[in-house]
């Protein structure tokens, strides 16, 4: 891109061209890219470029106050349309000298090898986050209700007997003796178990094992931890 040599009547076609549907080289408001074309113009471009005039003479007005612009100014060659070579600068050169060094098939390979590397590594990394991350360990808390034969059941020694139950993932919470009818109480004791390893089924099939002592078991709340 450029407006090639803005001190020729060429390089004033092409600023004129482009700044008939423009008020600024860049963006909306007068800028530093204003004060760098500017300063390669030097002197009004001719009435008949009528955009590139009004352009000069509304940037004049700013002289006195250029430094404060906004923006940060580049080579000139970096303003303008595109498709314009600029005469002025010795990028062309330069380019030609970087083209020869220029590996046309060896750069995409590296990049991409480059790009497979990365990827590797963060994926490896991401891997070893997850494996040292704990597992969370589903839990459920359990109300259970565990019914006497009679009235003259041993509430104490059943109550022994079920706490005396012990496995893993198993943990015995509070108890209470609630009236059923008829001078009969239940035995109302709550647990906390790992829904991996300890399950109602097995509960009940423990306890109801102290048959002397217990009639049946219910579970009266279930609920997720």
């Amino acid at each position: 891109m450029g407006f090639g040599d803005l001190k020729s009547s060429s390089g004033l076609k092409v600023l004129n061209d482009f700044l008939s549907d423009r008020s600024y080289i860049e963006g909306f408001v007068p800028s530093q890219a204003d004060v760098v074309v500017f300063d390669a113009v030097t002197t009004p471009p001719p009435a008949d470029l009528c955009h590139a005039l009004r352009w000069f003479r509304h940037i004049q007005s700013y002289q006195n106050q250029k430094n404060s612009l906004p923006g940060v100014q580049k080579p000139l060659g970096q303003y303008g349309p595109a498709g314009v070579a600029d005469t002025t600068s010795s990028s062309a050169p330069a380019a030609a000298e970087d083209d020869d060094d220029f590996d046309l098939f060896g750069s995409d390979e590296e990049e991409d090898a480059e790009a497979a590397r990365l990827k590797e590594e963060r994926l490896a990394a991401y891997a070893a986050k997850k494996a040292k991350k704990p597992a969370v360990i589903a839990k459920s808390s359990i109300l259970l209700d565990v019914k006497p034969w009679d009235d003259e059941t041993d509430m104490v020694k059943l109550e022994e007997c079920v706490r005396s139950i012990q496995m893993d993932g198993l943990v015995w919470g509070q108890s209470k003796l609630v009236p059923v009818g008829y001078g009969i109480k239940k035995l109302q004791i709550g647990c906390v178990v790992e829904d991996d390893k300890v399950g109602t089924d097995v509960l009940e099939e423990q306890i109801t094992a102290f048959e002397d002592y217990v009639q049946s078991m219910d579970v009266a709340a279930f609920n997720k931890i």
